[in-house]
C-alpha cells in the first residue's frame, strides 16, 4: 500500500512531461471578410495577383495570424451583397468586414439613396455580429456628372462617420489615373496595379488588426 503514493506521484510527473512535449497548438487565425465585386475579385487576371489575395499573404504572416476570406462576385451590386451577406457572416464569423461594393450601382446610375441604404443595412449587420467594418470606396468616370460623382463619393464619408468605420475614400487613388497600371477597359486595375490597391487598402486597414482582441 506504501508503493501507490509513489505510483500515483509517478504518474503524476509523466503527465506533466507528456504535456511539456506535445506541440502546442495553433490558434485558429482570424478573419478578414472582404465581400466586393470585380474591383476585388480580380477581374481579367490570375486570381493570386488579386489584391485580396496579396492580403491574405501578408495576414498569414501575423502573429498572431489572420486569413482573408474573398467573397467577391464581378457584376456584384449593393443589393445582391446586401442579400448574401447574411449568410457568409454565419459561415465564417470575421473579426473584420471590407465592403467594397456601389461601383456596379454607380455605373448603373441606380438611386443613390438605396446604395446607402443597402450599404448601412451590411455594416450594422456586421457590427451585430460583433464585426469592424472598413469601407472602399470608389469613383466614377467623368462622364457621370460633378452632381452624381460628388453624391456617390459621399456616402462613404457619410455612413463612415455615422457607423465610425474605417475609410477607404477612393480604392484605386494612383492607380486609376496611371495607364500603365489599368486594364484597356479603364475600370479595372492591372497585375501591375494591384499591388498599390493593397497599400491603399493596407493603410486602413492596420489600424483595426491592431485594435482586435488578442
Amino acid at each position: 500500500m506504501r508503493r501507490l503514493p509513489v505510483l500515483l506521484n509517478a504518474l503524476w510527473t509523466l503527465c506533466i512531461l507528456a504535456s511539456f512535449a506535445l506541440p502546442a497548438q495553433a490558434a485558429a487565425p482570424r478573419t478578414v471578410l472582404v465581400l466586393g465585386d470585380s474591383l476585388s475579385a480580380a477581374h481579367n487576371i490570375a486570381a493570386e495577383q488579386g489584391w485580396v489575395h496579396l492580403l491574405d499573404g501578408r495576414l498569414q504572416n501575423m502573429r498572431p495570424s489572420w486569413r482573408a476570406i474573398n467573397a467577391s462576385i464581378s457584376g456584384e451590386t449593393s443589393l445582391s451583397g446586401r442579400n448574401r451577406l447574411p449568410a457568409l457572416l454565419k459561415q465564417y464569423r470575421p473579426q473584420i468586414v471590407v465592403l467594397e461594393l456601389g461601383a456596379n450601382d454607380g455605373l448603373r446610375g441606380l438611386p443613390l439613396d438605396r446604395m446607402r441604404d443597402n450599404l448601412a443595412a451590411m455594416i450594422e449587420a456586421s457590427q451585430k455580429a460583433h464585426a469592424r467594418v472598413l469601407l472602399l470606396g470608389i469613383e466614377l468616370p467623368v462622364n457621370y456628372g460633378p452632381r452624381y460623382r460628388d453624391a456617390l463619393r459621399k456616402v462613404y464619408v457619410d455612413l463612415a462617420q455615422q457607423y465610425h468605420t474605417g475609410l477607404v475614400p477612393f480604392l484605386l487613388d494612383g492607380v486609376a489615373l496611371d495607364p500603365a497600371l489599368m486594364q484597356a477597359d479603364g475600370l479595372h486595375p492591372t497585375a501591375a496595379g494591384e499591388p498599390r490597391v493593397l497599400k491603399n487598402v493596407w493603410e486602413a486597414l492596420k489600424p483595426l488588426l491592431d485594435a482586435a482582441p488578442r
